[in-house]
């Protein structure tokens, strides 16, 4: 009887023994799962931090026609993505201004192109472009744009010299016609049809 004991109270002991090894070496990989959650939390943190702005482009009458998302770029300038629809079909000028304000139904509120430099107008002029000069985009026959350009010269940080983010603020328009990259002072690219501002 007292061997079939401590036979029992053998294995019982080492039934012990062997499930707390079991339940550390699983807090120990519950440990070391919880620490790579935290450093790809972190890497996510880190990423969304980057400076990121959302503009509003509405037409004259009211209407929004375009969302812009503006985003720091790791090198200089800023990269924009612009999505819309309910836009006239064809090739138009696209242009960051010097005035954070859309005043419908013209949008001569905005001001000129964003020229901190004191350039001429245009991607051919030989003293060009303007800072807020930008490639022309082409709305689809069925009214939708999609684009992607940069603005290179440009920044969504407030200290830097060219920032968007000036005491008159910035905006982004569409213009009725293409720019042609060249006359001044805006390209001969007709009326403004869309307006939005840069940080509202």
């Amino acid at each position: 009887m007292r061997k079939k004991t401590v036979i029992f109270c053998t294995i019982l002991f080492f039934t012990f023994i062997l499930s707390a090894c079991q339940s550390s070496e699983w807090n120990s990989q519950q440990e070391r799962e919880q620490i790579n959650n935290n450093q790809e939390d972190e890497a996510i943190e880190t990423n969304a931090s980057k400076e990121k702005v959302l503009v509003t482009l509405m037409n004259s009458e009211g209407m929004q026609v375009a969302t812009a998302t503006l985003t720091e770029k790791d090198t200089d300038g800023v990269h924009i993505v612009l999505e819309g629809e309910n836009l006239p079909p064809g090739e138009h000028g696209f242009h960051i201004h010097e005035v954070g304000e859309c005043i419908p139904p013209d949008f001569e509120s905005a001001g000129g192109h964003y020229n901190p430099t004191n350039s001429k107008h245009g991607f051919e002029h030989p003293e060009g472009p303007h800072a807020g000069d930008l490639e022309n985009i082409v709305v689809n026959e069925d009214g939708t744009v999609y684009a992607e350009l940069d603005a290179p010269m440009v920044s969504l940080k407030r200290d830097h010299e060219n920032t968007l983010f000036t005491k008159a603020g910035t905006s982004l328009v569409i213009h009725a016609n293409p720019d042609d990259y060249i006359s001044q002072p805006s390209g001969n690219s007709g009326k403004r049809i869309a307006c939005g501002v840069i940080g509202e």
